[in-house]
């Protein structure tokens, strides 16, 4: 076996931090008492729809297959996507921990194989662990890590985007998370990702900022009056 191969298979191994992930998740997935319920008027607003209980399941497989395809097309874009994952859920597990949120869930009525599935969605998972949402975090991370792999082609970009959006809706119309709970993951899956593959970006545009400030102050002859 080739070192590129054995290389491949080692980088596998990167996927073994998400079930400790998801124990952790139960941990604080526990207990309700103090739980607060940070919906907004505009929440009561949006409607239960079912269907959007499969953009919601199937986040599974978008997650762990985009994963698996950032890993295969370029192992530097699958281990800062995994360390941005990780990062983005201990800061939202530090956030439940403290700060542990509740969503009301509507009496599901019915034995349609969509309720089913909500059913089986809400029995698994306690209306906690809201603020930031996870499915919202990791769905920014995967679609903003997407745009660095080359040649991915026009129907693949296309079913990235709306099936990543989809996911995010869904958190809304099954009633899983508030629209704050999705803002606040947009924000923290963008600032975590900004920061782990646009740094040198974001530090050149800084710098160009500083000297053109040190030359405008030049001109004016203020450059002493300027903390730098």
């Amino acid at each position: 076996m080739s070192k590129e191969a054995l290389t491949k298979i080692r980088d596998l191994s990167g996927l073994l931090i998400f079930p400790v992930l998801g124990m952790i998740y139960e941990l604080l997935n526990a207990s309700k008492q103090g739980a607060e319920n940070i919906g907004t008027v505009f929440d009561s607003f949006i409607p239960f729809v079912p269907v959007f209980i499969l953009p919601y399941i199937f986040w599974y497989v978008f997650m762990f297959g985009f994963l698996l395809y950032f890993w295969w097309k370029n192992p530097g874009v699958y281990w800062k996507t995994i360390i941005a994952i990780v990062i983005g859920e201990i800061i939202c597990f530090v956030t439940y921990f403290f700060f542990q949120t509740t969503v009301p869930r509507p009496q599901i009525t019915g034995d349609s194989f969509l309720l089913q599935l909500v059913s089986m969605i809400y029995k698994a998972d306690a209306p906690l662990n809201c603020f930031p949402s996870i499915h919202v975090l990791t769905t920014i991370i995967i679609m903003l890590s997407f745009t660095q792999i080359k040649d991915t082609g026009k129907r693949m970009n296309v079913f990235t985007q709306i099936t990543g959006i989809l996911i995010i809706l869904s958190t809304l119309f099954v009633k899983q998370h508030v629209i704050y709970d999705v803002i606040s993951s947009v924000f923290l899956a963008s600032g975590i990702w900004m920061i782990l593959f646009e740094r040198k970006a974001v530090a050149w545009k800084l710098a160009n900022i500083k000297n053109t400030r040190k030359n405008t102050a030049k001109k004016s002859g203020l450059s002493k009056d300027l903390p730098y």
